[in-house]
Order: C-alpha cells, then structure tokens, then sequence
C-alpha cells in the first residue's frame, strides 16, 4: 500500500533513527516515488531540524538539548512545539490545577493556557512562572529552591519540600526522551528528582515531547512507562517506538499544523 506523505517521512525518520543515515537512491526504491520526490522530503525534514542533507542523502542531525543554551532551545522546532501545546491545551479545563516543569515545550503550553479561566500553575521553572504572571487569567506558584541560572529553573530540597504541599489535576511533563523500555529521561540530572516527584501528585500525567524526543533515551531517568497515561507528540514522529509505547497502554495524541 502507497504511504501517504506523513507516513513516508515519518518511515524515514525512522529508518534515521535505527542507521544513522539514508540514500536517496534507496529511498526512493523502497518508497516507490521519485528521487525528486525524497529530496523534497528531506528538504522539508532539514528545515524541521529532523537530520542534515549529505552529498546523495542525509544523516541524523539529533543534538541533545544538554548541549544547547536556552535560547537555541527556544528556537529548535518552534512550530512543532506550538503544535503539541495546542493539542494539550484542549485537554485541560477551566478551573484546574497544573504542573509543568521547565523546557521550551511547557512554556509554549502554558502561552496556550492563557485564555482558559481559573488555571493554577505550579512549576519549578523561573522563565515560565514569569510569562505566566503576566496573564490575568493564569495563578502563578513558583517553587523556591537552588537555582539553575544558565536554564532558568529552580532543584534541590527546598524546591522538593514546597512541592510537597501541592497537588494537581494535570502534570504537563517535559522530557529529553521516551523509550517503552526505558521511560521518560532528561540529560538535566539535578531536575529530574523534582520531576518524578511531580509525577506522584498529579491526578493525570501528560508528556509533551516533539519528535526528536522519541525513541530516545538521556542520561537520568524520571519515570518509568507506565506512570505516563498520554503522549502528545508530532505526526511525523518515528512509527516503531509510537507503536511500542502504545503497546505499554500510552494514549498517545499526534500533533500537526492546525491541530
């Protein structure tokens, strides 16, 4: 059966994400289409910041959000991240309670949450806290703790123990990857502990993860699986690890422009 656009890049994300790289000429045998065709795929998918376009091909051109400053993270995927917080923002009522931790794609949520009424917001990340607090529809709780002054987050005992006052009806979850075997992960290693935390006192846990984040695994976990009832992530996200995370009971919601 011929792949629909969608499916043909999200098939080569995939087959990047298990080789490392792909030819145009194979591709284009495999998919059945015109090697104009894949190069426009991989056109499209270089913009997206999904791989690298080589001489006859491409390679993965993942770069771990470790290694970027915030403002790099701000930018990566930009348009992919305002698609997965529009999707999430229509899972969340009025008049509820909402964790996030810090990370680009949380923020871009809570930019969405800005309309809907009686929203509290509790979370650990300075730069959210203070966009939140400029919306008079949105309750702002910043935890206090140790502060993170390159990513703008506050960790550590203090940051833990004000949490523990707290409970919520949603915990809206940023992560570096999510794995069916491995759970959810970040590379930020002295946030992860607040994470997992939230993890325990939110009713109903919600990762928002953009496709580079799938299949993936960082240096620290914070969850296992089966603590993640919803996935909300982009269409062209790789199949496999969608289907694999799907089989673990995740609910996962795919994302795309005007959605």
């Amino acid at each position: 059966m011929e792949l629909t656009l969608r499916e043909r890049r999200s098939a080569i994300l995939e087959l990047l994400h298990h080789s490392g790289r792909v030819r145009v000429a194979e591709l284009a045998a495999r998919f059945g289409v015109s090697e104009v065709s894949i190069r426009s795929d991989l056109a499209e998918l270089e913009e997206q910041g999904a791989l690298s376009r080589v001489h006859g091909g491409a390679v993965s051109s993942y770069t771990s959000y470790y290694n970027m400053s915030l403002a790099q993270r701000s930018g990566s995927n930009r348009e992919e991240k305002r698609q997965i917080a529009a999707t999430v923002a229509d899972m969340i009522r009025d008049n509820c309670s909402v964790m996030m931790n810090a990370g680009t794609t949380t923020l871009a949520v809570m930019e969405q949450l800005a309309d809907k009424k009686g929203v509290t917001i509790i979370t650990n990340s300075i730069v959210l806290a203070l966009e939140a607090a400029k919306h008079p529809n949105l309750r702002v709780v910043l935890l206090g703790g140790n502060v993170n002054a390159e990513y703008q987050y506050v960790y550590g005992d203090a940051a833990s123990q004000q949490l523990a006052a707290y409970y919520a009806d949603y915990l809206v979850l940023s992560a570096d990857g999510i794995d069916a075997e491995n759970g959810v992960s970040t590379y930020y290693d002295e946030e992860a502990p607040l994470c997992s935390q939230m993890l325990t006192q939110a009713r109903t846990v919600i990762a928002a993860l953009d496709f580079t984040k799938i299949g993936r695994v960082a240096l620290r976990a914070i969850a296992p699986i089966d603590r993640v009832e919803y996935l909300v992530t982009n269409a062209c996200a790789p199949r496999d690890p969608i289907a694999e995370l799907k089989e673990r009971g995740v609910r996962v919601l795919l994302s795309e422009d005007g959605k």
